[in-house]
């Protein structure tokens, strides 16, 4: 599995890394703009990321419109809505209002709220089937 996380702070980034890196190739990036980058890459590579986490809030790109920017990017490679990317979004935000945009208008397949632990990650990854029971 090819991992993309993807968070301004080094902790977060660190701990997400060390609860994923036994399921795949983790990939670290420090903002959404960075993380467009590196899905494009991937696109064109011919490797696409089979998970994304994107942080909310960071500096330069925010996780809603790197989303946004991401979703529009697979429609662009023909990338079928059953092939696109898991994309969680993570965040300490965990309001209606950031739910309703990173769901309904982002197109994020799920939402994990802060503090993230092992359990909550590892059963979202299941729930999607990214890994087996």
């Amino acid at each position: 599995m090819k991992i993309l996380i993807t968070d301004d702070e080094p902790h977060n980034r660190l701990l997400m890394e060390k609860i994923l890196s036994p399921y795949g190739r983790c990939d670290l990036v420090v903002n959404g703009k960075e993380a467009l980058e590196a899905c494009e890459m991937a696109l064109m590579d011919g490797e696409p990321y089979d998970l994304i986490c994107l942080d909310i809030m960071m500096p330069e790109m925010d996780g809603q419109e790197a989303l946004r920017l991401i979703r529009e990017l697979e429609q662009s490679h023909n990338i079928d809505e059953t092939e696109e990317a898991v994309i969680f979004m993570v965040t300490a935000l965990n309001t209606e209002e950031h739910v309703v945009q990173a769901f309904f208008r982002g197109g994020c397949t799920d939402y994990l709220a802060k503090p993230v632990t092992r359990d909550k990650v590892v059963g979202k990854m299941r729930q999607y089937n990214l890994i087996e029971e």
